[in-house]
């Protein structure tokens, strides 16, 4: 159990590393609750996910496709919380919006 453990927390580690190995020079006063990483074509974003968990949310702009994960920041686990192609949410015009809705203001600008 306690291998498994390292050998979690070493892949996170590289993981991380890899990603701020790659990130454009970012001062540390700079890194606040969060933080964002692209390389290789993909972009990462790290945040706090409570008090034990960081979430690292993963972007592939060419194939539209954004991954979340946990990461336990006492055993460094790292699970696998969601995936999504996001090419049809992106062509929505309007979801869970509140009024006014872009339509109505883009009706009410032309009438004058």
């Amino acid at each position: 159990m306690r291998i498994a453990v390292v050998g979690a927390s070493v892949v996170a580690s590289l993981v991380v590393a890899m990603f701020v190995a790659a990130a454009p020079s970012v001062g540390l006063a700079q890194r606040n609750e969060s933080s964002s990483v692209r390389a290789g074509g993909l972009v990462a974003l790290a945040a706090a996910a409570g008090e034990h968990h960081q979430q690292v949310t993963v972007i592939d702009p060419e194939t539209r496709v954004l991954s979340v994960y946990h990461i336990d920041l006492g055993t460094g686990e790292i699970v696998l919380k969601s995936v999504r192609n996001i090419h049809w949410d992106l062509q929505l015009g309007v979801f869970n919006g509140t009024r006014p809705l872009p339509l109505e203001v883009q009706s009410m600008l032309e009438q004058k």
